[in-house]
């Protein structure tokens, strides 16, 4: 399936962010003002740029920037509660955010993955019946191939503090290769 225009944008939106801010951390000026502006821009009550996670915030930036609207993303400061909305989608076969199990979907350049933190093993299951619990995603923003064989770039926030990128090796089937430590759960695929 060819990348839309939406999620070409999304994947772009999270690129400008990731090279304006990349060698920042989220105490200086400069970032902590945009990770206020994410917030505001979302028209979520804004706390701090240290002492509260932002990474949800950022990717529910992201979408709204390249240009969902609140009917179609569950713009959310937790991670679990846009992916609960995204496998009622699946579910009922609707929306243009579905969540796909790891071992059934290949991701592509503006899908959202989500993995564990803190330690945490949950699985696909356990965010199908929960909307809460603590997780991270980051934007899909390059699939490619190299000497290793298959991978993907993603972008998140508040990842070490920043806006970062991080590389997530694939099966020859293009799909996700699982971690032990903070495995991945699902993958948010955008259809928009």
């Amino acid at each position: 399936m060819a990348t839309t225009l939406f999620a070409k944008k999304l994947a772009e939106t999270a690129q400008q962010q990731y090279l304006l801010y990349k060698r920042m951390d989220e105490g200086d000026e400069q970032l902590c003002r945009q990770i206020r502006k994410y917030y505001r821009d979302l028209g979520f009550p804004f706390a701090s740029c240290v002492a509260v996670p932002w990474s949800a915030v950022f990717i529910s930036w992201c979408v709204l920037k390249a240009g969902a609207t609140s009917a179609e993303f569950r713009f959310s400061a937790s991670h679990s509660r846009f992916v609960y909305a995204a496998i009622e989608n699946a579910a009922a076969d609707t929306g243009v955010f579905r969540a796909r199990q790891l071992t059934d979907y290949a991701p592509k350049i503006g899908d959202i993955i989500q993995n564990n933190r803190g330690g945490s093993v949950f699985d696909y299951e356990y965010a199908r019946v929960h909307k809460d619990y603590p997780s991270h995603s980051a934007i899909v923003v390059e699939v490619g191939e190299d000497s290793s064989g298959k991978y993907l770039l993603t972008i998140g926030g508040n990842e070490s503090d920043s806006v970062r990128m991080k590389e997530i090796r694939l099966d020859r089937n293009g799909r996700i290769k699982n971690r032990t430590v903070n495995p991945f759960i699902l993958i948010i695929e955008t259809l928009k």
